[in-house]
């Protein structure tokens, strides 16, 4: 079953278990989705594929947890307690992050791989990695990972 279809699932779902967190959380996954698709000239009643869910669902995962930041520095712990919970609802949906020592092993042998022994090929080794990857490692891991592979 596609991650889109199981979003819809589990909206009728919350709508029958009455979860009002859970069900706003999937609604605007939904509607974020279907933005997507308009931005990409798409028809608004066509599936989005995987890839698209991911990507969204890392989108909102992260913009949750930048907010829950922002309402902990402002005196809002109940308001960042919420951002929080939406943000592990959404967590559920994605992958399993990977752990730093893993991604440094996938970098090196990336990095043998593609045959890479200087820093002038940096961007090239982190489009593979990250192509890799695929929304189980954070960007500025990554990153990190490779720059520590330099040196």
């Amino acid at each position: 079953m596609s991650l889109y279809l199981q979003l819809k699932e589990d909206l009728k779902d919350a709508m029958r278990a009455k979860e009002e967190t859970r069900l706003t959380t999937i609604r605007s996954v939904i509607s974020a989705l279907t933005n997507e698709l308009v931005a990409q000239k798409k028809r608004p009643t066509d599936a989005p594929d995987d890839d698209m869910v991911m990507t969204v669902l890392t989108r909102l995962a992260k913009q949750r947890k930048e907010a829950a930041d922002q309402f902990r520095a402002g005196g809002r712990p109940e308001l960042a307690e919420n951002e929080d919970t939406e943000r592990t609802i959404l967590e559920t949906y994605l992958p399993a992050q990977l752990s730093y020592d893993e991604i440094v092993a996938t970098v090196e042998a990336k990095k043998s791989a593609l045959g890479i022994v200087d820093k002038t090929d940096m961007n090239k080794l982190m489009g593979a990695v990250m192509f890799e990857l695929k929304g189980r490692a954070g960007g500025a891991d990554v990153r990190k990972a490779i720059e520590e592979s330099f040196v």
